[in-house]
Order: structure tokens, then C-alpha cells, then sequence
């Protein structure tokens, strides 16, 4: 090649490398340092703190907006706001975007959106998960409705992979409007606290509508949507840690619906607990911290418990056992006596239908004393709340296993994961009580002319109260039924579900030829 033809080709390159430097700058050295000022970091950082290193690899970063209105002729978006790619977590592949609120306010617009498409397409296609590292303003006004018909196009996605590779949203950032819709469709939503928030209409609109003043983390910030309205299910104090939580998470997780979670060799060979033995009183009237019961019986005693702070009747979250990944649900005796109510079903619903999309098995821990009652709960539709758990658990085809560690009472008893509605197995420890209700309100109705017609209804009371007891509030009725498949030491537990697990391993059922089930959502 002639000297002027080496310099051509080198002239291009530097213009290559000019434009990508450009790029990478987002919206300059002032903006990147407001980003800072504000406690964040800059999309490209925080791809780095995600991803292993070395392993990003960038799509699209020469895409330009075509916006002509108001001025965006002479603007210019470097990236177009977005930053999009594939890297690995923990050596497996994922795609992710990354919004840039360096450039446009993370705001979307038509190029931006196709750009974050193009990622999930390809995630769909390769079966990975797709992670998305949200903050932004909003839709890009100054392009109209193409910026719209962008989050249109978004949401159509998010919403036809559900359920064919794991979707991750991660606020860091503020989130309002059409933003917050495709982060509500996907799996799970992380949120940094004092940063990010997300609400449909922001505050200053609302006081404008209603002469209400709130400020944006009151209205929609991460305390808020993770203890109050449930919308998030993980928050970190700051981004780093936000980011390591996601980490952690797609740990437990395949990659797609068309592979099984990933087992990891254990060095953790617990199998005869004797903690298990005195973890749970044998007086149904005590509290107890049924999280202490899983921690004994997980690998390592590593569990990450999803929305912790919200409908803390319940508990959810993923853990090991004996390196298999599984999905954990149980009754929280420390709040409401472990019963049911409408955000706690709506919980655990959504939790069994992520675990049976992705081939996670569910053990469920029961001690609950029914459906709450109340005129508030019932206004607000209990019953269909509660149908959401029986359904669920009705239509799961993974492995489901069941420890009755106490009470199971009425229909709670039911929903959660009885044999009839679908359990594999059932398992009771010793102090389990399998009744339609608690003794002391089945004594009063079954007896109560009995009582009254006593010489001393107190003392008779008490005698049919234990008489019940006696009969019913034990776990040998219903293992005489077939109910239960058996009775065990609670300290061999661990031991047990070793074993049912590996036994399960090769599960398959099917259900009726359907387009989709009907849920009552």
C-alpha cells in the first residue's frame, strides 16, 4: 500500500476512535460531574461495576436521533442517551442498557427506544437475561408521539418474553410516567435509596391537580414503593451495592425457560440440625422468626429474602439446598400471626409464578392461621387476592414440597400448597395442627350448647377445648388421610429435602392443551 493510502486508512481511524471517544463522554465532562454530584454514577461506570471485567461488549453507539422539531436539528445525543450491549455476570452471558442522564436526562425518543429493543431481542433469541439500568426523565417531548409509540414497543416486549428469559429492572435514578411501566412488567425491580424514585405523575403535577405537596421521595421513592405499595423488590443504600444485589440474583437463576437453575457444589453438609428441634415453640400462641427456620436449613445459610419490607406476613425469597437453587415461601408468624391478607397473597402469587416459569422448586413453610378477617379486607377483595395464591400453586408444575411447622388452618391450609392443589410432597413436624380452624373457635361452635348448659361453662370449655385438641389439632388425622406423607423429626428436615429434591429432579407434568389461563388478577 502507497505511503498516502497507510494514511488515509489511519486518518479514518482516528476519526473512528475521535467519534467513539465522543460517545463515551455522553454529555461532557459538567454533566458527568452533576451526575456525581448527586451521589450516581454515569451509565458507563455502572455497566463496569455490573459486568465482569473485560466483558461489555457495545452495540450501537454511533445511532443518532432523527428528531427535526424545536431545535433538534442542532442537537446532538451522543449514543442517544443509552448505552446498550452484552457481558457476563459471574461468567454467564447477559444484555443489558444502560440510560446516559447525561445526554437528553436519559430522556426517550425513537432511536433510543429501538436501540434498547434491538438488546432485548437478542436477548430473547439467545436466551439470556436482560437487565435494565433505568434514569431517566421520561419521554423525550421535543419528539412527540414516536417517542411514545417507543415505550410502546418496549412494553410489547417486556411483556411477550415474561416468562422466556429473567428481566431485571434497576432504578437508579428518577422514573415517572411511561418510564415506570416497563420496569412494573418485569421480574424484579431494584432501587437505590435517595436517589431513585418512581411514580407515574411527579409532585409538582400532583399539587397542581389536587393541592397535595409531597416530595418526590415521599410520593415515590424506594422506602415507598418497597414497603408501602410493593411496586420494588430490592433497595440498597447505595449504587454499588444495588448492583452486587443483581449479581447475587441472576445467581439463583437460568438463563432462560429452557434451561434448569444452576447447581453449585457445596461445602455446607449439615444434615441432623439440632437448632431445628427448639427453633419453633410448641405453643401456637408464641412468635417466632420463621426466617431462623430457613436459615438453618439452607446452604451456608444464604438466603435472599425478595420485598422484605412489604406484606411481612409472609416471607419469599431464594436460597440452596444441597447446591439445588429453589424459591422459599413462608407464613412470618411475627406479623399477623402468619395470616393471609391481600398483599401477602398478591406476594406470593407472583413469587410461585416467576420460580415455575424459570424451573425453580418451591418449598413452602407453613404455619398460618387463616385468611385475615375485616371489613377492610374484605372490601378490597380478599377473595380474589386469595384465589391468586390457589391458582398459582394449582397451575406450578415445578417441584413443591410443603413442611407444616405449625399451625394450617381452614382454607389458608389449602392455599398453601396442600396435596390437593398440587404438592409433590408434604411433610409435618411433631407440633403440626391440621384443623378447618383453631380449637378454641371450633370448641365454641361445635360444643356450645354444651358449654352453656354446663354448671361450670369455663371449666367445660377448657375440657372441649382440649378434647379438640386431642382429636383434631395434631398431624395424624391428616397423615391417616393421606394428606401428609409423613411426620418427621423437624432436626432431620434438611436431610429430607436433600433428598426430595434430588428425587423430584427428573419431575414432569403437563396441563390441559390452552391458549393461557384465566388468573384473577
Amino acid at each position: 500500500m502507497s505511503p498516502e493510502g497507510v494514511g488515509t486508512v489511519h486518518s479514518k481511524l482516528r476519526e473512528m476512535e475521535e467519534r467513539r471517544r465522543k460517545v463515551e463522554m455522553g454529555g461532557g465532562d459538567k454533566r458527568i460531574a452533576q451526575q456525581h454530584d448527586r451521589g450516581k454514577f454515569t451509565a458507563r461506570e455502572r455497566i463496569d461495576m455490573l459486568v465482569d471485567p473485560g466483558t461489555f461488549r457495545e452495540l450501537g453507539p454511533f445511532i443518532e436521533h432523527r428528531g427535526t422539531h424545536f431545535g433538534m436539528t442542532e442537537m446532538e445525543a451522543p449514543g442517544e442517551g443509552v448505552v446498550t450491549g452484552w457481558g457476563k455476570v459471574n461468567g454467564r452471558l447477559i444484555y443489558l442498557f444502560a440510560q446516559d442522564f447525561t445526554v437528553f436526562g436519559g430522556a426517550l425518543g425513537e432511536m433510543h427506544a429501538q436501540k434498547i429493543c434491538q438488546i432485548m431481542d437478542l436477548a430473547a433469541k439467545n436466551g439470556a437475561p436482560i437487565i435494565g439500568l433505568n434514569d431517566s426523565g421520561g419521554a423525550r417531548i421535543q419528539e412527540g408521539v414516536v417517542s411514545l409509540d417507543g415505550y410502546g414497543h418496549i412494553f410489547y416486549r417486556n411483556s411477550i418474553y415474561s416468562g422466556v428469559v429473567p428481566q431485571l429492572s434497576v432504578i437508579m435514578g428518577p422514573c415517572a410516567g411511561g418510564a415506570v411501566y416497563s420496569p412494573a412488567i418485569t421480574d424484579f425491580i431494584f432501587m437505590v435509596e435517595g436517589t431513585s424514585q418512581m411514580f407515574i405523575t411527579g409532585p409538582k403535577v400532583i399539587e397542581s391537580v389536587t393541592g397535595e405537596k409531597i416530595t418526590a421521595a415521599e410520593l415515590g421513592g424506594a422506602k415507598v414503593q418497597s414497603s408501602i405499595s410493593g411496586v420494588a423488590h430490592f433497595t440498597a443504600p447505595a449504587e454499588e451495592e444495588c448492583l452486587l444485589q443483581v449479581r447475587r440474583l441472576l445467581s439463583f437463576l437460568p438463563q432462560s425457560n429452557s434451561e434448569h437453575p444452576p447447581i453449585q457444589a457445596t461445602g455446607d453438609f449439615r444434615e441432623y440440625i439440632e437448632e431445628l428441634g427448639d427453633v419453633v415453640p410448641v405453643d401456637s400462641t408464641k412468635v417466632y422468626d420463621v426466617r431462623d427456620v430457613i436459615h438453618l436449613l439452607v446452604d451456608e445459610r444464604d438466603f435472599m429474602e425478595v420485598q422484605s419490607t412489604f406484606a411481612r406476613n409472609a416471607v419469599v425469597g431464594f436460597a440452596r439446598i444441597g447446591g439445588r437453587p429453589l424459591g422459599i415461601i413462608a407464613n412470618q408468624p411475627k406479623y399477623l400471626a402468619g395470616g393471609l391478607d391481600i398483599d401477602s397473597c398478591d406476594k406470593i402469587a407472583r413469587f410461585i409464578q416467576f420460580c415455575d416459569s424459570f424451573h425453580l422448586p418451591l418449598l413452602t413453610l407453613e404455619d398460618v392461621t387463616g385468611f385475615i378477617p375485616g371489613v377492610m379486607q374484605e372490601h378490597r377483595g380478599i377473595i380474589r387476592h386469595g384465589a391468586k395464591i390457589l391458582y398459582a400453586y394449582s397451575e406450578a408444575t415445578v417441584p413443591k414440597i410443603t413442611i407444616i411447622l405449625r399451625k394450617a388452618y381452614g382454607g389458608a391450609y389449602v392455599a398453601m400448597n396442600s396435596k390437593s392443589i398440587g404438592a409433590d410432597l408434604v411433610y409435618a413436624w411433631p407440633t403440626a395442627e391440621v384443623a378447618v380452624m383453631g380449637p378454641e373457635g371450633a370448641a365454641n361452635i361445635i360444643f356450645a350448647k354444651e358449654i352453656e348448659g354446663s354448671a361450670n361453662p369455663a371449666e367445660s370449655r377448657a375440657n372441649k377445648i382440649a378434647e379438640y385438641k386431642e382429636k383434631f389439632a395434631n398431624p395424624y388425622v391428616a397423615a391417616a388421610a393421606g394428606m401428609i406423607d409423613d411426620v418427621i423429626d423437624p432436626r432431620e428436615t434438611r436431610v429430607k429435602l436433600i433428598e426430595a429434591l434430588e428425587m423430584l429432579q427428573t419431575k414432569r407434568e403437563t396441563r390441559p392443551s390452552k391458549k393461557h389461563g384465566n388468573i384473577p388478577l
